[in-house]
């Protein structure tokens, strides 16, 4: 298809392909200069219970199969993404405009998660207990019944999978929410699953518009089929998403924003943590949830730092990535981010703040950026920017390092740079976030290790084993003599 034309969108029940009830749609602009990218189906809430009452009926189905079948299907998935990781690239890039790299990276890092997940098809694991009544008594992990998963677009192929893989494979059914923002990316992951031999059901994909959201979503999640939330996204989001489910008593799994912090201590190598705050700072715009968005170093080093990482800044090519596949920042998500953060500039420098590197945006058009100086009365220092720029504090000594890093209200991920490791490792240990690397980047995703937050950064974990917990109910079965006796 032509670039100049739309790409469309389609709801998906009982896996067949079709547009919504009511024949509305969507559209999906271009967040520099406003045509139209993608076409979606605009479910309506007819639609979502037709959703759900389809996940519903595939249940027990899918619930009986065996780690067999399921890992068979999981992992074919994984080589149909493979074999269409060309179109994926170009989709991903034509709706929210991220580099061939980002795009790239996303179809390893999903075709992993698929991996990942079907190497778990037989880790459902229970235990025997010993008691002193001689009975057998043992535990048993069981599907829950029908999971609501909602994705974000700026990591589309990975975290649009993860919501998916990890319930399928747990025998779980899913109501697959995409976002608006990537409706025809999301679209595929169920392609590739049904194209796998995915059941009719077992995975349904909905899209809505924006202004729907919120009956769409309360009508899933008051389902009484509906077992399971999870949601990737905004911290405000996030709030709403844990309200709705609480208030319906349906657990929630909350993978929410961030404001990460690279801790560059007295004694790190300054070339190594430069490497690592451009990929963290940069990586697709700075719109990735474990961005670099604090640069929080010792200020015996600052100034080496900073000389070195602003040249390596300024080379970063702009522009867009679907006209020139080199661009390594393209456009942000939509056009008011530019002027939000625009607000937090001129905030910054008339408190003291200097530019660094880079400048204002342009709409939707955002030069690589580093402001300099920065200091807790300012804007920029609390608010999660989600857009290609950071902030650099500067410190005296290790103390003050860990107490910035820990000044916020997010926690999801962070880094440390040091030659002394034992060092390295007590920052690691007192910095709140769920997962701390140590001479990485923040940027961090390996679909064997559990990912999620602390504070509000949200609950729960993807990934890893951890993962069986989130979608399995976990339940005491016992084997007794019916002839025992009793007190009573």
């Amino acid at each position: 298809m032509s670039n100049d034309q739309p790409m469309q969108s389609q709801l998906i029940i009982d896996n067949e392909k079709r547009a919504a009830s009511t024949g509305e749609i969507f559209d999906r602009l271009h967040a520099q200069d406003g045509h139209v990218v993608t076409q979606g189906a605009a479910a309506s809430v007819e639609d979502a219970i037709e959703a759900v009452e389809s996940a519903s009926k595939a249940f027990p189905g899918w619930a009986q199969t065996g780690p067999t079948e399921r890992r068979r299907i999981l992992l074919k998935a994984a080589d149909l993404l493979e074999e269409r990781a060309e179109e994926f690239i170009a989709t991903m890039s034509r709706e929210v405009s991220a580099s061939p790299d980002w795009a790239g990276f996303n179809v390893f890092l999903t075709t992993q998660a698929l991996r990942e997940a079907a190497g778990l098809a037989s880790q459902l694991l229970g235990e025997t207990m010993p008691n002193d009544r001689g009975v057998l008594s043992m535990t048993v992990r069981q599907p829950a019944g029908v999971v609501l998963s909602m994705a974000p677009w700026n990591a589309p192929g990975v975290l649009g999978m993860r919501g998916l893989a990890y319930p399928l494979v747990c025998g779980n059914t899913v109501v697959f929410r995409a976002s608006e923002g990537s409706p025809r990316t999301h679209q595929m992951l169920v392609e590739v699953l049904i194209d796998a031999g995915l059941p009719a059901g077992v995975a349904n994909f909905i899209t809505n518009r924006p202004e729907d959201s919120d009956a769409v979503v309360d009508a899933i999640i008051e389902h009484p089929a509906v077992r399971r939330v999870n949601f990737t996204g905004s911290t405000r989001v996030g709030r709403i998403i844990a309200e709705k489910a609480g208030r319906n008593l349906k657990p929630a799994l909350l993978e929410l924003g961030g404001k990460a912090p690279l801790v560059i201590l007295d004694d790190a190598d300054v070339d190594g943590a430069v490497n690592a705050a451009v990929f963290g700072a940069f990586m697709y715009q700075g719109q990735i949830c474990m961005s670099t968005e604090r640069i929080i170093i010792d200020e015996s080093i600052a100034d080496e730092f900073i000389e070195k990482f602003n040249a390596r800044v300024a080379e970063l090519k702009t522009g867009d990535p679907v006209k020139d596949p080199s661009v390594k920042i393209g456009y942000v998500y939509q056009p008011g981010n530019g002027d939000r953060i625009n607000a937090m500039i001129d905030d910054a420098v008339s408190k003291g703040a200097e530019i660094a590197v880079g400048g204002h945006a342009d709409r939707a058009a955002h030069r690589p950026s580093v402001i300099d100086k920065v200091t807790p009365d300012m804007q920029i220092y609390h608010e999660e920017t989600f857009s290609p720029i950071t902030t650099v504090i500067r410190v005296k000594g290790y103390d003050e390092a860990i107490r910035l890093a820990n000044d916020t209200e997010y926690g999801l991920a962070a880094a440390v740079h040091g030659t002394d490791s034992f060092r390295t490792l007590q920052a690691a240990m007192a910095i709140e976030a769920g997962h701390v690397h140590i001479n990485g980047a923040t940027v961090q995703n390996d679909a064997n290790a559990p990912y999620g937050g602390m504070k509000n950064s949200g609950y729960g974990r993807f990934d890893g084993r951890t993962v069986i917990r989130e979608f399995t109910e976990e339940k005491w079965i016992t084997i007794e003599d019916p002839k025992q006796q009793y007190p009573l």
